[in-house]
């Protein structure tokens, strides 16, 4: 196990990287204090029981990643990763790079029946039959020299990450759904995913009111903190929590002395840059026109789900999980089965792969072409009529 600390040494292993057909790749990262993830290590390893394992590490003084990010553009050999999103978007925000081609092995474990979200730990027992020492997981990874726990923990990550990578794609290709992990992985290569623009993220709060001039107050006060935590790339917590911007838009303060009244701002937001900036975000939305205010439900949707429809097409959706040995969560969430039941038909459980396992069925569901008959503990899609 090797420890790259200059451009140079990063560089060498890239090249060789160029000549395989993947490398494995992890990252360790702490966001506790900051709003974008601070990247502290990356591992990766080459092909083969005895392959090549190195350690990044990108808070050397001497090193440039550039050569890993020249790699992540060779199309030439699989970059591999585990729940990459994370990773992903540490790469497209320091860089504006992904690693391509991509292959994400709990995406392929949940389309070759391991479970929704199925972890490293577990895919290690199952298909690599070894057993992780977890305990340094939750270490300070900015913290020099790493011990000899972290360094072990790091490059399992990556160095068991091969015999996964090798069995899920032969499966896959056995099972000819290739595709569908391409599909999702798409999603993964895509720059909306990890971009977050201030003026939408009032959309993501949680609130019981549909009133338009407190979404106003909210929409604002939204924009202004996540606008305030990317510029100091600090927690959006730090500036305030949500509940706190929940109670400001309830009271409305529009000067000192009211946001002082405040029981859940934190007592830094009282005074400064960021009092000054919830004082002018409520004013604005206080002057905000009417035809300017946020729509009822214009944030989150409130749906007319027929129930009864909606409970059958969970059972339909259960049927077809176990039939195709598919996580269930992958193919159709909650949200997607109530927008299915009241109408909606822009959904991605009716969309590409899922269509063909699930989505096809669920709209002759719908139109009552098919019934769902239970026979013993299976539930079978039987024609209507």
């Amino acid at each position: 196990m090797q420890t790259i600390t200059t451009t140079d040494a990063l560089a060498r292993f890239c090249e060789a990287a160029k000549e395989q057909p993947y490398v494995t790749v992890d990252t360790e990262f702490l966001r506790e204090r900051t709003y974008w993830s601070k990247l502290c290590l990356v591992q990766m390893a080459l092909p083969g029981k005895n392959g090549q394992a190195v350690l990044v590490d990108p808070l050397s003084d001497h090193i440039s990643l550039e050569p890993m990010y020249d790699l992540f553009r060779h199309t030439g050999t699989v970059k591999v990763f585990h729940a990459a999103r994370q990773d992903l978007e540490i790469f497209f925000v320091d860089a504006g790079v992904f690693p391509t081609p991509l292959f994400d092995t709990q995406v392929a474990a949940m389309v070759c029946g391991f479970g929704e979200q199925v972890g490293y730990e577990t895919l290690v027992k199952k298909i690599a039959r070894e057993n992780l020492d977890k305990s340094s997981r939750f270490t300070d990874w900015t913290r020099r020299p790493l011990t000899e726990a972290q360094l072990t923990y790091a490059v399992a990550d990556v160095t068991h990450l091969r015999v996964i990578y090798e069995f899920l794609s032969k499966e896959l290709v056995k099972s000819g759904r290739t595709s569908w992990v391409e599909e999702e992985e798409a999603v993964l290569l895509n720059p909306e995913t990890y971009i977050t623009r201030p003026e939408e993220a009032w959309m993501k709060v949680k609130t019981r009111t549909s009133s338009g001039r407190f979404m106003a107050v909210v929409r604002e006060l939204a924009q202004f903190r996540e606008g305030y935590a990317q510029a100091r790339n600090i927690p959006r917590s730090r500036v305030y929590k949500d509940d706190a911007m929940i109670e400001l838009a309830s009271t409305k303060p529009t000067t000192y002395d009211e946001l002082g009244k405040s029981r859940l701002l934190l007592r830094e937001a009282r005074r400064g840059d960021i009092a000054d900036g919830i004082i002018s975000a409520v004013k604005t939305a206080l002057e905000c026109k009417p035809e300017d205010l946020p729509k009822p439900n214009e944030g989150a949707e409130h749906l007319q789900v027929n129930t009864a429809l909606a409970d059958l097409l969970r059972v339909l959706l259960k049927s077809k999980s176990e039939a195709e040995g598919v996580a269930a969560k992958l193919i159709a969430s909650a949200s997607d089965l109530d927008h299915i039941a009241a109408g909606k038909r822009d959904v991605p459980a009716l969309q590409g792969w899922r269509h063909e396992v699930f989505g096809a069925d669920a709209m002759r569901l719908v139109r009552g072409e098919i019934a769902l008959s239970a026979r013993g503990g299976a539930v079978r899609v039987v024609p209507a009529g």
